[in-house]
C-alpha cells in the first residue's frame, strides 16, 4: 500500500502559523525540563508535572502546524495523528488518577502510542519546513522543536526495549527516585548529541542497534534541517535581489 504525496502546503497558511512555533518550542522543551521533579511516587504535585507538560505539548502540537493532507492508501493520516495524541495525553494521568501505574502491557502500548505521536510530529515539522518560502526565527524555533521531538521519541522507545528487555541497557548508578524514563531520555539527549558520557550504555545487541540507529537518525535530521534552512535562506536572498532590482529599474 502506497503513502500518496501530500498536498502542496500553501505560504501563506505557513506564515499564519510562524507565531506560534515559539511557543511550540518551549512546549516541547518542558517534560524536559520536569523530568528532575517529577515523581510518579510522589506527591499531588509532583504526580502532576509531566502530565500537564506532555498535555500542553500534545495541544500545542496540534494546533500549531496546518492539517495533515496526506493519505495511506484510502486512510488519511490526520484524524489517526490526532487520535494518536489524544490517547497520548490522556495516558499520562493514569498514575495521578488512579494511583499506581498501569500494568506493564499497558505502559508499554502507552509508551509506544506517545513515541509514535512525537515521530509523527518531528515528520510533519519536516514537511512544514520543506514547504515554508522563507527563514525566520519562527522557522528556526519549528526547527529546534523537531530536533527535541526526535529526542523525546528515542527516549520513549529506549524505555520501551528496557522494560520489554531489562538486560537492553545498564543504566549506571540511577539517582535517587529517578525515573526510568528520565534515565533514558538523558541517554538518548546526550547519543543525538553525540556526547556519550558512557554512564548510561547499550548491554544487549538491540540495545547496540538502537544506539546506532538514534545517532543515524540525529546526523541525517541535521543534515536535511541545515539543507532545507539554507535553501530556504537562498531563495529569500535570490527573491530579494531581484525585488531590489526591479525597483531600480
Amino acid at each position: 500500500m502506497r503513502v500518496k504525496a501530500p498536498l502542496r502546503l500553501s505560504a501563506a497558511a505557513i506564515r499564519e502559523c510562524e507565531g506560534k512555533f515559539p511557543m511550540f518550542l518551549l512546549a516541547a522543551l518542558l517534560p524536559i525540563l520536569v523530568f528532575p521533579f517529577a515523581q510518579l511516587d510522589g506527591n499531588a504535585l509532583e504526580r502532576a508535572l509531566l502530565p500537564c507538560s506532555v498535555t500542553w505539548l500534545v495541544v500545542e502540537s496540534l494546533r500549531s502546524m496546518p492539517s495533515w493532507v496526506a493519505r495511506f492508501g484510502p486512510v488519511r493520516i490526520n484524524p489517526w495523528y490526532r487520535a494518536f495524541g489524544v490517547v497520548s495525553a490522556l495516558s499520562v494521568w493514569w498514575p495521578l488518577l488512579t494511583q499506581h501505574r498501569p500494568p506493564l502491557e499497558i505502559h508499554v502500548l502507552f509508551l509506544g502510542i506517545r513515541a509514535l505521536f512525537y515521530l509523527l510530529t518531528a515528520i510533519r515539522i519536516v514537511q512544514v519546513l520543506a514547504h515554508s518560502a522563507r527563514v525566520s526565527v519562527q522557522t528556526l524555533c519549528l526547527g529546534a522543536a523537531g530536533y527535541v521531538h526526535l529526542g523525546l521519541t528515542a527516549g520513549l522507545l529506549a524505555t520501551v526495549l528496557q522494560l520489554v528487555d531489562p538486560d537492553s541497557f545498564n543504566l549506571g548508578a540511577i539517582a535517587m527516585r529517578e525515573e526510568l524514563m528520565a534515565r533514558l531520555s538523558y541517554f538518548a539527549f546526550i547519543t543525538l548529541g553525540s556526547l556519550g558520557y558512557g554512564d548510561v550504555v547499550p548491554a544487549s545487541p538491540i540495545g547496540e542497534s538502537f544506539a546506532v540507529l538514534l545517532s543515524l537518525s540525529s546526523t541525517l535530521y541535521l543534515s536535511l534541517l541545515v539543507g532545507l534552512l539554507l535553501s530556504r535562506f537562498i531563495t529569500s536572498q535570490d527573491s530579494d535581489l531581484v525585488q531590489a532590482l526591479e525597483d531600480e529599474r
